[in-house]
């Protein structure tokens, strides 16, 4: 057998990868709807609320009360569908998936089993590849337990449960197992996070739990087309964890397998303090649910009117987005896929551009850099830059004096490090750009008698430098140039000395 590579195996003994064995990854994706309300009853679906606050005879289980669905959080989900190239059922039912478990009230989840809400569909990688999905369905959230209540209390050690998040409306969305490693997974989860934002289907919060993930995975050899035994890592809140729990899992799995032992199909938690994940229970089949239709809900049946409406509310796709910002703005991948990655720093960047649009690149530099730089030493949260009062100080800059900015720099009447300051003070003043500039006195000097002036006195005070230039070391010429700018106090324009200064040293005529 040739051998890939080597690793270490969970208990840190050296492991042969052989390069025949191929990882098999699959998605189940739990997002919390984006609604007033919860998914079928009238609470009120918010979080950090005091335990078990935001709770009824509904959501409790309370024999004799009846669900009624929330009809916003299903328009939510077929938007999200739609988004991700799905196809939806014009008829689809909810069910009652059964266990028992202390966070479940009724003993039950209301979800969807045989007929859901939406198949197909695929979720683009920014590598290129895709992700095709098998199936979005709509159920209810569980409530959550609370281990070891913080600070003691009156019940030190004990396990308490809040019962808030039962009925929260849930999409799940169930990947194809075809993902072939970590990276591609927390790839495919980031660009998932972007269209939950951008249809505003789902906050997305996955420290409040508004995102989490399950994770399965399998290992078989190369070129097998059946799958291997799987595990799954329930309930990962970060697209870090989620590589981290794989990537531990890939390597336990094939330390049992290069030592001639079986993987058991089973549920397992991950522990992000030791990286490692460990087994909870045996993994439950479809038929331990003992699922049937849910008695108390009519059959989910939409009208072609109601999905073309959310076919209508889709907004540019993240993807399409970045193709067209690389198009028409001649940005690079990686820089379209950054600038594109939530609605208002696109709508940010646009902005800029519509009001410089010569600048393009140069916008998306400085967004890229200085924005997002200030942004985070202020602690502000890019809002959409619509909503900005742009005379508001110690707000988001308003994108159009960036541009202004930029447009300084780029006409030579600013140097990209005194800009900088000029930033800094439009960002907290309501001076346009101009303004500021003339009163720091920062607007460079192209005037030709006065950029030889500073230009003769540095190469009256640089023979050596002039003496290495005429002997054929170009590195001599950005030196002299350097000492211009310090006799100038960093107002000459930097282009024209250098031309001067080429001139004046090679005795060649003027440039055109």
């Amino acid at each position: 057998m040739s051998v890939a590579q080597s690793t270490a195996s969970p208990g840190g003994s050296p492991v042969a990868i052989d390069a025949a064995w191929e990882t098999v990854i699959g998605l189940e994706v739990h997002v919390q709807l984006r609604t007033r309300t919860k998914m079928f009853c009238r609470c009120e679906n918010r979080f950090g609320a005091e335990p078990n606050e935001l709770v009824c005879p509904v959501c409790l289980g309370y024999p004799g009360t009846l669900p009624v669905t929330n009809q916003h959080a299903v328009d939510l989900a077929i938007r999200l569908a739609l988004a991700l190239g799905c196809e939806v059922r014009r008829r689809s039912i909810f069910a009652r998936k059964n266990y028992f478990y202390p966070d479940l009230p009724k003993g039950y989840q209301i979800s969807q089993y045989d007929q859901p809400l939406a198949e197909g569909g695929a979720v683009p990688l920014p590598s290129g590849r895709k992700v095709r999905l098998h199936r979005i369905h709509l159920e209810e959230d569980a409530g959550k337990l609370l281990h070891e209540v913080p600070g003691g209390g009156p019940l030190p050690g004990r396990s308490l449960v809040d019962f808030n998040r039962c009925g929260v409306p849930l999409v799940e969305i169930v990947t194809e197992p075809e993902i072939r490693s970590p990276e591609d997974a927390q790839a495919y989860l980031q660009t998932l996070h972007q269209v939950l934002l951008y249809t505003g289907a789902s906050d997305g919060n996955m420290e409040e739990g508004s995102l989490r993930c399950d994770a399965n995975l399998s290992l078989r050899p190369t070129g097998y087309r059946t799958l291997g035994t799987k595990t799954e890592v329930k309930n990962l809140n970060s697209f870090r964890h989620v590589a981290k729990a794989l990537e531990y899992e890939r390597e336990r799995q094939l330390h049992i397998l290069t030592a001639g032992g079986r993987v058991e199909q089973e549920t397992r938690s991950f522990e992000p303090a030791s990286g490692a994940t460990r087994s909870l229970r045996s993994k439950e089949e479809a038929h331990d649910y003992r699922y049937f239709p849910e008695p108390d809900l009519a059959a989910l049946v939409l009208t072609e009117q109601r999905v073309d409406r959310q076919a209508e509310l889709l907004p540019e796709l993240p993807w399409v987005k970045s193709a067209r910002f690389r198009e028409a703005y001649g940005l690079r991948a990686e820089e379209a896929a950054l600038l594109a990655g939530s609605v208002p720093l696109a709508t940010y960047y646009e902005r800029a551009v519509a009001a410089y649009p010569a600048g393009a690149r140069s916008i998306a530099n400085w967004v890229m850099t200085e924005i997002l730089r200030e942004l985070k030493r202020r602690n502000v949260q890019l809002q959409d830059p619509g909503s900005e009062d742009p005379g508001r100080a110690g707000e988001v800059i308003p994108p159009e004096r960036l541009a202004a900015i930029v447009a300084l720099v780029d006409s030579g009447d600013l140097s990209a490090t005194a800009a900088k300051d000029v930033l800094a003070e439009a960002w907290d003043t309501t001076e346009t750009p101009d303004e500021i500039v003339d009163r720091l006195g920062l607007r460079q000097v192209r005037d030709d008698d006065q950029l030889e002036v500073w230009v003769d006195a540095a190469i009256a005070a640089n023979t050596k430098a002039v003496t290495q230039y005429g002997g054929g070391r170009k590195q001599a010429l950005g030196y002299l140039v350097g000492q211009v700018m310090k006799a100038s106090r960093g107002s000459a324009e930097p282009r024209a000395a250098q031309e001067i200064l080429r001139r004046k040293l090679t005795g060649s005529a003027p440039s055109p």
